[in-house]
This record gives structure tokens, sequence and C-alpha cells, in this order.
């Protein structure tokens, strides 16, 4: 490994840049961006275990007056409250005739049927069981035995991360017509960065992988803020579940702050193809005494960020969808 310029935290959290560097002219990445070194982080995070647990959505959608639904892993499954502000999760079809519970709304803690008014509790009911449920203080999880068909554990692999209540949190959520591993190769390929998304990213260098036998992909970036304007950092990635992949910073502004990609299945298009939701939640602290007066103003901030984060994964997914296409013809070089 060649550590490099780590990036310092300065008094100033923005950089000024020497002078733009011409897109064609950045440093090729191609030769270290191995086929074979990103099939191999994708194998290992692929062997590990996820308890059967898919991220549904992001905890805030999850209101006391109705309810969150989606289909995961082809399955319909519903999220909601009950009385004591409980999560509650199970099959997303009324056991009366099928009716979507995700139209219908909640009453004082219990989903109530808009067709004929069967009332849900969360407890088991004529043939309707509830599923596992988890809230981890930013996003919502479900467990899917039959799905999943790993050995259950009793809570999902939650990345360590800042404490929500002193960060500034907000989930992005996007679909894209591939698999749960054209998502997670995307992001095990941090070599892409300032050649697919000149628009956010510069003086990208990756210090270290785990062909250096290192836990993760370690780069050094610039976020570009205006012009000649950077916050240079150090970020680590690392894959601690088969869906899911972590950009922690570990250097310079916002030191601890994470971005957690999650890509949770959703079923097959009228097509037959496999569809799946990326659901990204940006957590991100500072101790700088401005950031209390930007957290406060989360409300204001969370569509911007989420629009940040949707410009990326647009062309991300776009990525994603062409590395299924490739696979799914027998065309994916490697």
């Amino acid at each position: 490994m060649n550590p490099g310029r780590s990036p310092r935290r300065t008094r100033f959290p923005l950089t000024l840049r020497r002078g733009p560097v011409p897109w064609e002219r950045q440093r090729p990445t191609w030769r270290e961006a191995r086929p074979a070194l990103i099939a191999d982080a994708l194998k290992q995070a692929q062997a590990r275990p996820s308890g059967n647990w898919y991220v549904v959505g992001a905890r805030r959608d999850v209101r006391g007056d109705r309810p969150l639904g989606r289909t995961v892993a082809g399955r319909e499954v519903v999220l909601w409250r009950d009385g004591g502000g409980r999560l509650v999760a199970g099959p997303g079809a009324c056991p009366h005739l099928g009716a979507p519970l995700r139209d219908s709304p909640v009453r004082c803690g219990t989903l109530v049927c808009h067709w004929h008014g069967l009332a849900l509790n969360g407890e088991p009911f004529a043939g309707w069981e509830p599923l596992p449920a988890y809230d981890d203080g930013v996003l919502v999880w479900v467990r899917l035995d039959e799905a999943g068909g790993e050995d259950p554990s009793p809570a999902p692999v939650i990345p360590r991360r800042p404490d929500p209540s002193r960060a500034l949190t907000a989930v992005y959520t996007g679909v894209g017509v591939c698999d749960p591993e054209d998502v997670v190769a995307n992001r095990l390929d941090p070599w892409h960065g300032a050649w697919f998304h000149p628009y956010s990213f510069v003086d990208l260098t990756v210090v270290g992988s785990p062909a250096d036998e290192e836990e993760g992909f370690t780069v050094d970036v610039s976020f570009k803020v205006a012009g000649r304007l950077v916050v240079p950092v150090r970020a680590v990635f690392t894959a601690p579940g088969p869906r899911t992949v972590v950009m922690r910073i570990t250097e310079g502004e916002g030191a601890g702050s994470v971005v957690e990609t999650h890509a949770t299945p959703l079923g097959r298009d009228a097509r037959g193809r496999p569809r799946t939701a990326v659901i990204e939640a940006v957590v991100a602290a500072s101790d700088r005494p401005g950031f209390r007066a930007a957290r406060g103003l989360a409300p204001l901030l969370r569509p911007f960020v989420r629009a940040a984060a949707g410009r990326l994964w647009r062309d991300d997914l776009a990525y994603a969808e062409r590395r299924r296409h490739l696979r799914s013809t027998g065309r994916f070089p490697g």
C-alpha cells in the first residue's frame, strides 16, 4: 500500500485546488480496477451472513397514520407502528380478500383494511402472521427467512455509524433493472468515481485494497463544492453483508460520517427481469460549531442530500443495469 498524502482536518472545511484538470487528462485507473479484484471483493461480501434481513426503507417513512408497503424478494410486505410506537411488519395482502394493505390507514396503532374494515394490531389473525421487523434509528428492516434461506439472526448487522440523534440523516431510494450483486459490485469499484462522476469527485486515488490485505478499499478523494472549492477526505469502503456496502470517512472533514448503500431485491418486472432497490442512508456528523445549526435545518437540507445521491445513482444504476445485461447475455468480461 502507498498511503499517499492523507487528508487532514483543517481550520476551514473547504480547500482551494490549484487548478482544474481536464477530464480526459486525469490519470487512467483501468489498470488498477482489475475485474478479478472487484469479483473477489464481491464474492467475499456475498459469503457474509445477512440473517435473512432486508432493508425496506427509511425509518421516517413509517408514520403514525399510514403504513409503509414494499415488495421485497417478490413478497408484498407492510410495516407500521402499533399504539406503543413499536415497529410491526407482516404480509402486505389482507387475509380476507387480498386487498393491498399498503393503501390502508392506521388508526390508534391498528392497520384497518380499506376494503372491508378488517383490523390488524400486529398479532396473528385469520391466517395473517407478523414478520420480524427492526428499526435501527435510520432504516427499517424486515426478516424474510424463506427468501433469504440462511440461518436467521435476531437482528440485522448494523454498520457502525454516528448517533442519529446528533447527526444529519437522509435516505435516498432508487430502483434499477439489476440484481443486488450488480449494485454491490458498483460500490466495490471506487476507481470509477472521478471518471464517471466528474461533477462530484476529483483527485481520486485508491491507496489500499483487499489485495493489500486491507479490510476494504481506502480512497483519497475530494468532493466538489463549487468551482475550485473542494473538501478532501480519506474514506474506506467495506461490505459487512451480501447486500450492503459502507463508505466511512476516516480522515478529513466529517470523520466518522458514513454512507450506507443497501441493495434490496424487489422481484421481477413484466419482462421477467430482476428489479433491485438502492436504499442509501447518509449519516453525517461533525464537531464543528456550525454543524449544530445545520442539523437544526435538517428538514430543509434532506431534499438536497437526496438530490445529490439521486444524481450519482442515475449514473450508477446505469452501470449496474449494464453489468446485469452483460452477465445475462454471457458477455461480461472475466
